[in-house]
Order: C-alpha cells, then sequence, then structure tokens
C-alpha cells in the first residue's frame, strides 16, 4: 500500500505522521509524499512542521512539498488560537526551504499506478481540488481518496454547522464532492471527535516512544491542544481527529459506513461549509462518499501504541521491528 498525506500540521496531524512514518518504517506501507495545505497554519509553514515531525520520526527523505497557498475564492483564515502560533503548539520546527511542486509530486505518485494509491486529506481540501481542475485526467485515476472533514448532520466545531476544513475554504470542499468520480471516504466529527487523548495517556504514548527524537517535543505539541479543549469547554484532553482518519484509510480499525451523497456549502454566508448527506436518496443522484459512522477508538490507540514502539525500536537500532499486517481490521 502506498500513501499520500495531505496534511496541515497542525498538532492532530502530527499524530499521523507519527503512525505513517512508523507504518513506513515497519514495510507496512510507501509513504510516498507529504504535501500542505493552508489551514491551521499557511502552507508554508506547515510544511516546515511536517518536514520538522519526519525527521524527528527518522524519515527526512520523504519526498515533501507546500501546496497551494490560499483557498479558491475566500481569504485564508488559520487557527493560532487552536494549535499555536505556527501550528505545533508549545514547540517550534526550524525554518527550512520549502519546494512547491506538490503536484508534481502527486502525478508522480499516481504515474507508478493507483490501485494500491491511497490520498489521505487531513486539512482544507484546497489542492486536491485545484489538482481536479487542472489535472483532471490525473484527478480521475484515483481510486482510493480518504477526508478528515465536515459536520454531517452534526454540531460543527467553527459554526454551529460547520467543520473547520470545510469552513477554511468551501468551495474546495464543494468542488471536491461535485468532482469526483469515486465515493470518498469521509471522516467527519461525528466520528473523530471519539479519538480523545488525556494527559496521562499522553505520557504513556511519550514513554512508549524511548529514545525516539519526537518524544522530546510530543508534550509541548499536545500541552497547546489540551488547554484549547479547555478553553472551549470539553475539558483538559484533545480530539486527534487526524490519527483517526489515517487508521480508517489504512483499514487498520474496525468502521462502519453507509454509501451517501454529500454537499457542501459555499456561498452563504451563514451556512458556509456545512456539510449535508442525503442518507434518504431523495436528490436521487449517485453516491459520491462513504461516510464513515462509527469506528473502533479503542482499536485505534492500541495502533498508534504500536507504532510508538517501533519508533522506539529504531531509535535503539532495533532491525527487528514487528509488522502490522496481522493487525488489520479484517483479519
Amino acid at each position: 500500500m502506498r500513501v499520500i498525506l495531505d496534511c496541515d500540521p497542525g498538532i492532530d496531524d502530527t499524530y499521523a505522521i507519527i503512525f505513517l512514518t512508523a507504518a513506513a518504517q515497519a514495510g507496512l506501507i510507501e509513504l510516498d509524499c507529504v504535501t500542505t495545505t493552508s489551514g491551521n497554519a499557511p502552507a508554508d509553514q506547515c510544511a516546515r512542521n511536517a518536514a520538522w515531525v519526519l525527521g524527528l520520526c527518522g524519515l527526512p527523505i520523504i519526498p515533501l512539498a507546500a501546496g497551494v497557498p490560499e483557498p479558491l475564492e475566500v481569504d485564508l483564515t488559520t487557527t493560532p488560537e487552536t494549535h499555536g502560533d505556527t501550528g505545533l503548539g508549545y514547540a517550534t520546527a526550524p525554518e527550512r526551504h520549502v519546494e512547491h511542486d506538490w503536484d508534481a509530486l502527486w502525478i508522480d505518485s499516481i504515474a507508478r499506478g493507483t490501485d494500491d494509491l491511497h490520498l489521505i486529506v487531513t486539512g482544507p481540501l484546497t489542492s486536491l481540488a485545484a489538482f481536479a481542475h487542472t489535472h483532471p485526467e490525473h484527478f480521475a485515476k484515483l481510486k482510493h481518496i480518504t477526508v478528515m472533514g465536515g459536520a454531517v448532520h452534526y454540531p460543527g466545531n467553527t459554526t454551529p454547522s460547520a467543520e473547520w476544513n470545510f469552513w477554511v475554504d468551501p468551495h474546495a470542499a464543494a468542488d471536491v464532492f461535485a468532482l469526483t468520480p469515486t465515493p470518498i471516504t469521509l471522516c467527519s466529527l461525528g466520528v473523530t471527535e471519539k479519538m480523545v487523548l488525556k494527559p496521562e495517556a499522553l505520557a504513556e504514548l511519550v514513554d512508549r516512544l524511548g529514545g525516539s527524537p519526537v518524544a522530546e517535543h510530543l508534550e509541548a505539541i499536545t500541552r497547546f491542544y489540551f488547554e484549547f479543549h479547555q478553553d472551549v469547554g470539553e475539558g483538559y484532553q484533545a480530539q486527534i481527529h487526524d490519527l483517526l482518519t489515517v487508521l480508517i484509510a489504512l483499514d487498520l480499525v474496525d468502521y462502519q459506513s453507509t454509501e451517501t451523497t454529500v454537499a457542501v456549502e459555499a456561498d452563504s454566508e451563514l451556512m458556509r461549509g456545512t456539510s449535508v448527506a442525503d442518507l434518504r436518496g431523495i436528490w436521487e443522484r449517485e453516491p459520491n462518499a462513504c461516510l464513515v459512522t462509527e469506528a473502533d477508538v479503542e482499536a485505534a490507540w492500541e495502533r498508534f501504541g504500536w507504532a510508538c514502539d517501533v519508533h522506539a525500536k529504531v531509535a535503539a537500532g532495533d532491525a527487528e521491528i514487528e509488522e502490522l499486517r496481522h493487525l488489520r481490521a479484517d483479519d
């Protein structure tokens, strides 16, 4: 299995990268490339963040590029109040040069074949929408797309009805679901908000990371997120949306889903970014989404614990890394 991660690190994106790099180290996946979209921070800053985390996780050679820097039609809004001034909480990635040929990386991956290629998007859908418009022939070849976004018949976290990724670039979200030739696996807030991390669990995960360089920074990255969730009334804990999305995309946890048609409101100021699923087939349109409705969160945290163990073994120079294939949800 091959993976393209399009992300906006971002604290919960960091957890997704930690898992994917462990899976790559263990031979479960090939991490073809990482690209970034403006969301939690500007795309260039997100790319610097991703590069730093990849390096901390022992894979600095993964191809990486910053994607589209601005939403398709609206002004960019970022979230320093949620993810910190640079996107990584109380940690700061070092400055570095950022490449911008993100679409070339995608095209190269697609050229290798798409039967086993999984595109996972954990930020706004700006780059994916731009790709659909500028490279429709390549977009049409993508068979496996998983997206974290939307609040489908569920309260939003940015407005009463809209989730952050879809609200940041509503036109991109609307375009992607309108243009996709194959149903997109959609992990929306109704599922991802259940992926909750608490301080005592974080301490255990940091301990399991052992001597891995990422262990030194994970508490500082995450503590900001704890404080944000406490400030908005969720308690001193954090919702790690993007990690659960990655595990669902790779079919490493049991989950339930339903095929449906999803649409996103782009032009209404009041309802901007609101996502709706036609669960009763009233629109009589072909399904464009596989909406995840339930997922095994306990198993998801077990998988992340495995990833921490992998990083600890790599840091210790242990070549005997147990693969995760026997943990696939369908085994």
